[in-house]
């Protein structure tokens, strides 16, 4: 049965802009392509080298193996790359131990938490980090000091729970990179309150990208009844702009995982569409939504910028 709607009521999708790969994203996967080509096939990822399952399937074709840890690399003579997320100094000395030659793609936003939390830490300070339990950018970025050393912080209440010590202690706090801004801020709001003298990032930790994209997300949502963000479940940063979407007004909004069916029902309905993905997300995977989009109804897409992105960061020397 033809489709009258896509005839007689073209759907406007607002098509959100920056959205898609980061700097830190785009880097790590040249990283993996770079390596491969100077050192042949296999090269092995530690982890996903970025949380998007299209990405790691099209690297394996090219000859990536993915790892969960170094102890499963089986030709101990191939490279293996750490990925954006950065790993722990203990990953560091597992790969030195066993004399393996690794490559770190860590995104350099990453690595400039790492830098803070091993400076505050030389200064005397006992650090907060603000972010998700489990996370392994939250994994590496407490694992670059002895334990003890970094309380992890997740809510408002576990700032409530802080027990102060007695003693004359300075404090600080650091953030994961791919945070909701404005819950984030909530929470920096009341650690401070808690903590009045505590020392935050000069600059602050939520990378570009992260702002960036909530930012244009803000801005399309309360327009939208239908919003659809691209990217993978176990990516930090798709799953805050679902929640910025909804938070901004447009209640039914939606992570288009690997997985995920389109909504057809809710898209047949609806007035205006918005559309973002993730920092890990590859264009093709938004062009390929709207293509799905277009065989059920027809579409008008406006693109909406925010802002423009020239950032970009150099390859490690090695692969320049």
């Amino acid at each position: 049965m033809e489709n009258t709607n896509k005839s007689n009521n073209p759907l406007t999708i607002l098509l959100a802009s920056p959205r898609g790969f980061c700097a830190g994203v785009d880097r790590a996967v040249e990283i993996v392509k770079k390596s491969i080509k100077k050192f042949g096939t296999p090269v092995y990822v530690r982890h996903e080298i970025v949380h998007n399952k299209h990405v790691v399937k099209e690297l394996e074709k090219i000859g990536t193996i993915f790892v969960g840890e170094l102890d499963e690399i089986k030709d101990k003579t191939r490279p293996v790359i750490f990925s954006a997320h950065g790993v722990s100094k203990e990953v560091v000395k597992n790969a030195q131990l066993q004399n393996l030659t690794f490559i770190d793609a860590t995104c350099p936003l990453v690595s400039k938490v790492h830098r803070e939390a091993e400076m505050l830490n030389k200064q005397g300070y006992h650090i907060y980090l603000i972010g998700h339990e489990n996370h392994p950018e939250v994994i590496g970025t407490m694992g670059q000091l002895d334990d003890g050393s970094i309380d992890l912080i997740q809510t408002k209440k576990d700032v409530y729970n802080i027990v102060l010590p007695n003693n004359e202690q300075k404090f600080a706090y650091i953030t994961q990179t791919t945070l909701s801004v404005d819950d984030t801020a909530e929470i920096i709001k009341e650690i401070k309150t808690k903590i009045p003298n505590i020392k935050g990032p000069i600059k602050e930790d939520i990378c570009y990208a992260t702002t960036n994209r909530q930012n244009v997300v803000k801005a399309i949502a309360k327009k939208c009844d239908l919003f659809l963000v691209i990217g993978s479940e176990n990516s930090s940063n798709s799953q805050r702009l679902v929640e910025v979407a909804k938070k901004s007004g447009c209640t039914n909004s939606f992570l288009m995982h690997e997985n995920a069916d389109l909504p057809i029902d809710k898209i047949l309905t609806c007035k205006q569409l918005g559309l973002s993905s993730g920092a890990s997300a590859p264009e093709i995977l938004v062009e390929n939504v709207i293509v799905q989009i277009n065989k059920v109804r027809g579409t008008k897409v406006e693109e909406i910028s925010t802002v423009e992105e020239n950032v970009s960061f150099k390859l490690p020397r090695d692969l320049q």
